[in-house]
Order: C-alpha cells, then structure tokens, then sequence
C-alpha cells in the first residue's frame, strides 16, 4: 500500500483534491529494507483503525530513498505548541479544556484498544507513545490522536522490535513498562515489552498529559526531591526511540517514584473531580488504574456535565484561538523556536526574503 505524493520534505504538508495531507517519519529505527517494512506495518496497521478521534494514514512516500509515512493533516496546532504558546504569554488552559481534550483522546483510545483484525482477532493494540505532540488540535475544535508508528500490538507478521530499544515516549511512558526494563521476565518474545501489556499503560500517559495540561507544566520536572534510593539501572545499551529532553535514566527515575504522595502534591491546584480523575489515572499498578480508556473518558464527560455551561468543540475552538492570538505578538514570545510553523505569523526579523 503506498501512495504519489510531492518531493516534499519531511514534515511538510500538502493539499490534493481537497484533503491536506503531512509527510512524517514516524519511526527513527533502522535504515533501508527494514525501515520500510516498518514503515509499511505502520501503514497495514492503520487500515484497521478508523475513528473522528485517530488520525487517517494514507499510505507511504520516499524522500531521498527513506520510507515515510504520509498521514491525515489538519489545519490547527499540536497540543504541545499550544500548551508551549499559553506557558510564554502568562495563560493558563481551563480545566474544562483539559478535561474536553482528554475525553476525546481516551475515546480514541477505547476504540484502538478494541480494535479487531479483519478476521476477527483483537489487535491488542497499545499506543506507547502518547503524549501532547501526538494530540492534534483541527480547526472547529477536532480533536486528533496521530502516530501510531510505535503502538505494540498483536498484528499478524509484526516485526520483532531490536534489541536493546525503548519503544514510545519515555516522558510518558507507563511504569510496568519502565520497570520490566529493569528487570525483565525471563523467556519474553519482547524483551523490553511485559507480558501482559494493555490499554491500561496508554491510560497513565494520558493521565499524565490531562496533569501537565491542568498545572501548565510537564510534572516531573524539575522533581520536588533528589531519589537515589533505586540500587539498579537500565542495563548497557539501553536506547530511547525518540530522543528525550533528559537522559533516559532520569525520566524513569522520576515517573517510578511518581507515587500518590506525588501525585497529591502535583494536583493541589486541580480541581476535587479532576483531581481523583487524575489519581487513579496515574497510579503506579495498572489494577488500581481505570480499567478501560472509556471508564476514564465517561469519568471526564461526567466532570463536564457539572460545571452548569457546556463546553464542546465549539468552546475548545474559541478557546485555542483566545491562547493563539494571545500569542501572536512576538514581544512577548520569547520562545518562538517551541510554536510549530504555521500556526503563528512569523515575526519580521525572521521572514524569508525572496
């Protein structure tokens, strides 16, 4: 299954027949044959996962003689530009923007964790990777979740991940799978996958990011304490898929040690419901977790339906746009490398001369 698509960068976007599409490379493992086999399973996988909440991926392009794959695009920002845009200008997300933005991603997780091959066999698929760069905000208030070029999943003909690599977001990766890293099962097909992974990982990376879009920053950073009570390391060799802004090792160390006491701590601005939402989200052991993405997603709708006023695709538009525009003077973003490009207008010093 592949597709024609312009001599465009990575990262780029296009427009054809109606629809935009972006050119990405969804997966930083291997090099020739093997990374577009890779390329190619992100692909097959994605012919079984259609929902408004996922991403559509059309096929696969080659620039430069690398495979990549080309996904559904929508006008509108990564959920962590707009978190990065809020931070630089003083404004805060609202917990009902929080709690919007995370319902339809859990919903979008439901289905992936139910979704069935096309012989019936469920996929078991498990995202590993999400997290605000993964979270598309589309015009009119759509909400997206992208990429699932480093899911687990049971379908048939899958490649064996390499040795030695760390698949999905480290910053957000669930604790199960960070400790099997330190001391694997004897006898796993995966080596630094647990047997028994499921949907309930995917739930405490969106707790975490639903914690980070309702206190403004990423939570475990800086840590409130120095741990070094751990006697054990990652073994030799140990490497992340997507680079990370820490080491490898200090993110672990930070969300192992994650605890309720933590966790309190971190949610003491959030309000009451959320703050349970996010409790149990986030705990340690996936059996005091959520059970399901959609338990966690009803939970979320439930808190919505509280506040007296609705709030919708309509109020999240109004209100991504109140944070962009707020945004748009440069005077006062000093960041300006953090906003993807597109979304803001380029400051005069910075445009291209023709």
């Amino acid at each position: 299954m592949s597709m024609t698509a312009p001599s465009l960068e990575p990262g780029s976007t296009f427009e054809s027949n109606g629809y935009c599409y972006r050119i990405q490379r969804s997966v930083e493992v291997g090099d020739g044959r093997e990374a577009q086999q890779r390329a190619m399973e992100e692909v097959r996988l994605a012919t079984y996962l259609h929902h408004p909440n996922i991403a559509n991926v059309y096929g696969c392009a080659a620039f430069e003689g690398q495979p990549y794959v080309v996904l559904e695009h929508q006008r509108g920002c990564f959920l962590l530009t707009l978190m990065d845009a809020a931070m630089q200008v003083n404004d805060m997300l609202s917990p009902a923007f929080a709690a919007y933005v995370a319902a339809q991603v859990a919903e979008a997780l439901e289905y992936a964790h139910r979704c069935l091959d096309d012989k019936g066999r469920p996929l078991r698929i498990v995202h590993r990777a999400v997290g605000p760069l993964r979270i598309r905000l589309g015009a009119g208030g759509r909400v997206k979740l992208t990429n699932f070029g480093a899911a687990w999943s049971e379908l048939m003909g899958r490649l064996r991940t390499p040795p030695g690599l760390l698949r999905g977001d480290v910053a957000y990766l669930a604790p199960e799978i960070l400790r099997n890293v330190r001391e694997p099962e004897p006898g796993q097909a995966d080596p630094l996958t647990p047997r028994g992974l499921d949907g309930r990982a995917d739930i405490f990376s969106l707790g975490l990011v639903l914690l980070e879009m309702l206190v403004a920053h990423y939570p475990l950073d800086p840590p409130e304490e120095l741990w070094s009570d751990i006697p054990r390391r990652f073994p030799e060799g140990i490497r992340a898929e997507q680079l990370p802004f820490l080491r490898v090792e200090t993110l672990a160390d930070r969300v192992l040690h994650f605890g309720p006491e933590q966790v309190r701590r971190a949610c003491e601005t959030v309000p009451e419901p959320l703050r349970r939402i996010v409790s149990r989200a986030l705990s340690q052991e996936p059996d005091e977790r959520y059970p399901t993405a959609g338990e966690l997603g009803a939970e979320l709708r439930q808190y919505l339906g509280t506040l007296g006023r609705a709030y919708g695709a309509a109020q999240l538009d109004d209100e991504v746009g109140r944070v962009l525009k707020g945004a748009a003077d440069y005077r006062t973003l000093d960041a300006h490398g953090s906003v993807e490009r597109g979304v803001l207008p380029l400051p005069s010093d910075m445009k291209t001369v023709d």
